[in-house]
């Protein structure tokens, strides 16, 4: 039998798929099925900054309370609580769990909470995850500063913390190269994930309202991902996790063979339930077997750009009809 096993932030995984952040990893429940499935690890559901502070304005105007004090207090009060819980799961999840566990805070601004980095790291969880969405549409803040911004979260959770962290990107950056170069010089960062999947708005064109589009990925949505891990693998010295439009084992495959060292799912098992997982596996091993590869490192990387005989067609963003068959 193949054997699936994989190295991801320095863990051991007996497999590279992992249950990204979402709603079915934030209980104990949810978190016990998809290790039963088989699931290689599980990121916890992201503790939002944004959310935190939404809960402590709500809980002001319900009080009716507008001096500062008041707001103070509220705000410290809600950040408490919610890192309670959140420090609470990973300890239940430990316990019922024998697969690495990682937590994930969700960044805007690298301002004092995620100072819990250390209490997340005595509370058991054996990596964390930041997940740091910029959608730079303030013309008069340069790229530079939207980096920097990034940059500045990153430093800020390394001094709290000495668990390997991974960074979750979107691709919303004026040299997305030059950034993932920039993370391996600095040696913060055991891993990149790549890309977060955003909220996007709709327009609902009878009620004339702004509403949520897909919420889901598609199956067609991990070629993004490909391209730059197949790009970058053997240019930084981190690890690659791809994540978004990974629902099936073949793509699986495709990330690996780009040099990711594994993916995160989320759209498949909301869509086709926790079983789907050892299906997934499945396709994995059927195929390796058919290959005769024994293990993923026999064939990890090896569709690379530096491995593969016409590496510019990864950097081709042009449909030019000489090159192309679609018209």
């Amino acid at each position: 039998m193949a054997d699936l096993q994989t190295t991801f932030l320095g863990l051991n995984l007996k497999n590279p798929i992992i249950a990204a952040s979402c709603g079915l990893t934030n209980n104990i429940e949810s978190i016990k099925k998809l290790s039963d499935n088989g699931i290689g690890a599980i990121v916890l559901k992201s503790l939002f900054e944004e959310q935190i502070l939404y809960h402590a304005h709500q809980k002001i105007a319900e009080n009716k309370m507008d001096y500062p004090e008041a707001y103070d207090y509220i705000k410290n009060y809600s950040r408490i609580n919610e890192i309670e819980q959140y420090l609470l799961l990973i300890q239940q999840a430990k316990k019922t769990t024998a697969i690495p566990i990682i937590a994930s805070i969700n960044c805007i601004s690298a301002s004092e909470w995620v100072s819990f980095a250390k209490e997340i790291e005595q509370a058991g969880a054996d990596a964390l995850e930041l997940n740091i969405m910029t959608l730079p549409t303030n013309g008069k803040i340069s790229s530079s500063e939207v980096e920097q911004k990034m940059f500045d979260i990153i430093d800020k959770v390394r001094s709290q913390t000495k668990l390997p962290l991974a960074i979750k990107l979107n691709n919303h950056y004026t040299s997305l190269s030059n950034i993932l170069t920039k993370l391996d010089w600095n040696k913060l960062v055991q891993g990149v994930v790549l890309f977060n999947r955003q909220y996007t708005p709709d327009i609902d064109i009878d009620k004339m309202k702004i509403v949520a589009g897909n919420v889901f990925s598609s199956p067609t949505e991990y070629t993004e991902s490909l391209r730059w891990i197949a790009i970058m693998s053997n240019k930084v010295n981190y690890d690659f996790a791809a994540t978004t439009g990974i629902w099936d084992g073949k793509t699986v495959i495709k990330q690996l063979l780009a040099g990711a060292k594994a993916v995160q799912i989320s759209s498949v098992l909301y869509k086709k339930g926790h079983e789907v997982i050892p299906q997934i596996i499945g396709e994995i091993e059927n195929w390796m077997q058919s290959k005769g590869y024994q293990k993923i490192s026999q064939f990890r990387g090896s569709m690379s750009m530096q491995n593969v005989e016409s590496p510019a067609a990864f950097e081709r963003i042009q449909f030019m009809r000489y090159f192309s068959q679609i018209e």
